[in-house]
């Protein structure tokens, strides 16, 4: 080593590691690693050059015991997982329970912030498709019964942002009685 180096050292008084000075110079390159990342981020409602708004990522899931008393997970939101970076679609997807009940089938569907005229509900014999197409909101569920419904449905209701939806079963046969 160098005698230059040794007087250097000296005058700062510092021992050959200080750990103080460490730590500044790691905050100080993570101050700039953030810096750099905030700078290229863009509010979630600005506009893009080619005219697109970017809407909130929002991603979340719901846990409930089925009847067979196995945990049942379902997904809501518009971040998708892909191979390498979560994807944002524009569309959300509610939240979404499917109650099986003796007489019928009951849909019961998160959609906040629309209103009912804006709400389009198509149904088959075993689905359904729940969609909504506004400048604010956007939804789309598609749904699986679990047993095949008439596809007109029995009653519907809108209120506090809560889309509840009731179908009648399909008869699978009537009893008949022998005189």
């Amino acid at each position: 080593m160098s005698d230059r180096w040794w007087e250097k050292r000296r005058k700062d008084r510092r021992p050959w590691f200080d750990i103080f000075h460490e730590f500044d110079r790691i905050e100080k390159m993570m101050d700039e690693m953030m810096r750099q990342t905030f700078r290229s981020s863009r509010s979630p409602f600005e506009t893009s050059k080619k005219g697109k708004s970017f809407r909130p990522h929002v991603y979340g899931f719901s846990i409930s015991v089925g009847p067979d008393r196995r945990p049942k997970i379902r997904k809501f939101g518009n971040v998708q997982r892909s191979r390498y970076d979560p994807r944002i679609k524009e569309q959300r997807e509610p939240l979404v329970d499917v109650l099986d009940e003796e007489e019928g089938v009951a849909v019961v569907a998160e959609l906040p912030g629309v209103e009912k005229e804006d709400i389009s509900l198509q149904a088959s014999e075993g689905r359904l498709t729940i969609s909504v197409d506004n400048p604010q909101r956007k939804y789309h569920k598609e749904l699986s019964l679990p047993e095949e419904v008439d596809h007109k449905p029995v009653k519907t209701s809108y209120k506090n942002g809560v889309l509840e939806v009731r179908f009648k079963k399909k008869g699978k046969g009537e009893k008949i009685r022998i005189q």
